[in-house]
C-alpha cells in the first residue's frame, strides 16, 4: 500500500522565496525619480541594444505570403473534395446521405433519385461553405470515402454565391485521367496495388 506520508505535512511555507518588489509610485515627483533611477542602471539602453541588434541581423522570419506559404499538416481540415471513382471515373458519391444527416451545421444538401437502371443516383449535391464549420464529420462518416478534406484554405470571395455547388470540389476530368487525384491516406483508403487489382464491373455506371 502506497505510502502517504510525505503527503499529510502540508506546510510548504518555509520555502517560498519572497521576491522583493518596489512600491508603486503614487505620485509624479515619485514616478520622474523611479525613470531617472531606471535609466541611470542601463535598463533603458540594454533593450534599445536587443532592438538594434536584431535589427541589423536582416534574418526575416516572415512568410511572404501569397508567394510562401507554411506546410500544412496532412491532418488538417482544408476546402472538400468529391472524389471519383478509380474504375470509371464518375462521382464515387452514392447518395446515402449520411454526410447530409450528420451535419451539425445543416450545409449538405442531397437530392437523389432514380437512373434508368434503377440505381439511385444524385441529382444535386451542395454544400454551404459560407455555414461550415469544418468539422470533418461528412469525411468521417462516409462509406465510399467520396468526401475527404483537401488542404486548400483560401475560400474567401465577395460573393455570397460562390459558397454554394458541388462543381467546383469534384476532381476535374482532366487531373483525374492524368492520374493526379490525391487519394485519402487514412483507414480505407486505396491501397498502392489499386490499380493492379481494379476490374470492370459487369454493372459498371
Amino acid at each position: 500500500m502506497m505510502d502517504l506520508k510525505n503527503y499529510n505535512n502540508r506546510d510548504i511555507s518555509n520555502d517560498y522565496i519572497y521576491m522583493q518588489v518596489e512600491e508603486t509610485p503614487k505620485t509624479w515627483q515619485d514616478k520622474f525619480k523611479r525613470v531617472v533611477k531606471r535609466s541611470l542602471k542601463g535598463e533603458l539602453f540594454v533593450g534599445l541594444w536587443i532592438v538594434f541588434r536584431e535589427m541589423v541581423k536582416f534574418d526575416i522570419h516572415t512568410v511572404q505570403y501569397p508567394m510562401e506559404k507554411l506546410p500544412i499538416s496532412p491532418r488538417f481540415r482544408g476546402l472538400h473534395e468529391i472524389k471519383r471513382l478509380l474504375e470509371s471515373g464518375n462521382q464515387a458519391c452514392i447518395g446515402c446521405g449520411l454526410c447530409e444527416k450528420i451535419c451539425i451545421s445543416n450545409c449538405i444538401e442531397i437530392k437523389t433519385k432514380y437512373g434508368a437502371k434503377g440505381r439511385k443516383v444524385v441529382n444535386s449535391w451542395t454544400l454551404n461553405l459560407g455555414r461550415c464549420i469544418y468539422c470533418g464529420y461528412c469525411a468521417e462518416v462516409c462509406p465510399e470515402l467520396a468526401i475527404t478534406h483537401g488542404q486548400e484554405y483560401e475560400v474567401a470571395s465577395e460573393q455570397r454565391a460562390q459558397f454554394l455547388g458541388m462543381a467546383d470540389l469534384v476532381t476535374p476530368m482532366d487531373i483525374f485521367k492524368a492520374g493526379k487525384q490525391t487519394e485519402f491516406k487514412g483507414f480505407g483508403s486505396v491501397s498502392p496495388n489499386a490499380d493492379e487489382n481494379i476490374k470492370k464491373a459487369p454493372l459498371a455506371y
